[in-house]
């Protein structure tokens, strides 16, 4: 029977040697991407809530024009 420890050690040392071949980002390109995620975030954000504001109103009123 194959001992379980065996192939989870492999599988270890396997991923430190692939993350060390990965090329991490420096600090002010780590900066200037999560800038640019937390801006992307706040537009969709603001567009979705304005969206769903104009949509909400939008039917309000065809229906207050049915009543």
């Amino acid at each position: 029977m194959k001992n379980p420890f065996t192939s989870i050690r492999t599988f270890f040392s396997e991923m430190v040697v692939e993350l060390k071949k990965a090329s991490w980002p420096t600090l002010v390109e780590l900066r200037d991407s999560t800038i640019v995620v937390l801006l992307a975030t706040i537009l969709l954000g603001s567009f979705i809530a304005l969206s769903d504001f104009s949509l909400l109103n939008g039917v309000d009123f065809l229906t207050s024009l049915v009543r």
